[in-house]
């Protein structure tokens, strides 16, 4: 059998920030698994740690916010990636405001969309949340960060 690290190994996908709000906790991540998953209709599908504090977040929420970061936001990137919200409010580091349903939208990414949560897909340690795009916007140009920029950034909840 190949060994699929090697295979993994070789992919480098784009890095975003996935925000979530439920009631009056709010929570947000990097998260390298995302993916759009249908084109009519139009659905992106975000895979969310088990462990993290935002997965327990976003189970809740009608709503999550996804984030494109570029390659020069280093260090939102090593905020939401690097601390959890079980210690760290990390939204008072950063400049967000409330879009559509409560979500939570950070000003400073280069795009951004809200999207209705649809369903989930239990993958192992990670579950995909299926998300209907309702609002978007976009700020900045850029070339997007991607997995190999974040490797230096040791993650707030490791997964064993």
């Amino acid at each position: 059998m190949p060994d699929v690290d090697a295979f993994m190994g070789r992919l480098n996908p784009e890095m975003c920030v996935v925000t979530a709000a439920a009631g009056e906790e709010r929570s947000g991540c990097l998260v390298g698994f995302s993916s759009q998953c249908s084109i009519r209709p139009v659905r992106f599908v975000v895979w969310l740690s088990k462990v993290n504090h935002t997965y327990g977040v976003a189970r809740t929420a009608r709503y999550l916010a996804v984030h494109l970061l570029t390659r020069d936001q280093q260090e939102l990137a090593a905020l939401f990636g690097g601390e959890t919200g079980d210690r760290v409010d990390k939204f008072t580091r950063v400049r967000w405001t409330r879009a559509l349903g409560g979500a939570v939208v950070l000003e400073d990414t280069a795009a951004w969309f809200v999207g209705t949560v649809e369903g989930h897909l239990d993958g192992g340690d990670h579950v995909g949340f299926v998300l209907e795009p309702v609002q978007w916007g976009e700020r900045a140009d850029g070339s997007p960060l991607r997995l190999g920029d974040c490797l230096d950034i040791s993650p707030g909840h490791p997964v064993d």
